[in-house]
């Protein structure tokens, strides 16, 4: 048996600090915290993307009562990108998360699933995503999805 360490590197800084365009995406992002639909958890997820070509797409978390009929925000951007630009890979995804009154003070991550398609979505293209993850006492930046899932799941991985 041998043991091995898997190591990521990302950035700590204040979203302030972000070049322009990416401080605009967190700002969407937390604007899309207003659109979420989360009567249940009471906890607002918002996203902003930003795909290669320029063109943003937006998402939030949409709760339902049957529980595993919801989505995170992540998702709904990532899929609602997908779908209606297949041809433009992800440059960077921004989110932010809100709950009581207020913004995270510490970025919250991602969920498995949310993390499994950004790889999927970032493989798909052969291009790295950059995953911006803001709290309002600092902001967390992954230069490429697989940083937050480096052992990731992958279509050749279904052949054996």
């Amino acid at each position: 048996m041998k043991e091995h360490t898997i190591k990521t590197n990302f950035l700590s800084c204040d979203w302030k600090e972000l070049p322009e365009k990416e401080q605009m995406l967190v700002q969407l992002a937390k604007q899309m915290t207003q659109h979420s639909y989360s009567p249940y958890s009471k906890f607002s997820v918002g996203a902003a993307l930003l795909l290669k070509d320029g063109t943003i797409v937006k998402g939030s978390n949409q709760e339902n009562a049957a529980y595993p009929s919801g989505l995170c925000a992540e998702r709904t951007a990532l899929f609602s990108a997908n779908s209606n630009y297949p041809e433009q890979p992800v440059v960077a995804l921004a989110i932010a998360c809100y709950t009581e009154g207020h913004f995270l003070a510490t970025p919250g991550s991602p969920c498995g699933a949310c993390r499994q398609v950004m790889i999927e979505t970032e493989h798909r293209y052969g291009e790295p995503m950059k995953i911006i993850l803001y709290g309002e006492d600092r902001t967390l930046v992954f230069h490429s999805a697989a940083d937050l899932m480096p052992l990731g799941f992958f279509a050749e991985d279904l052949l054996g």
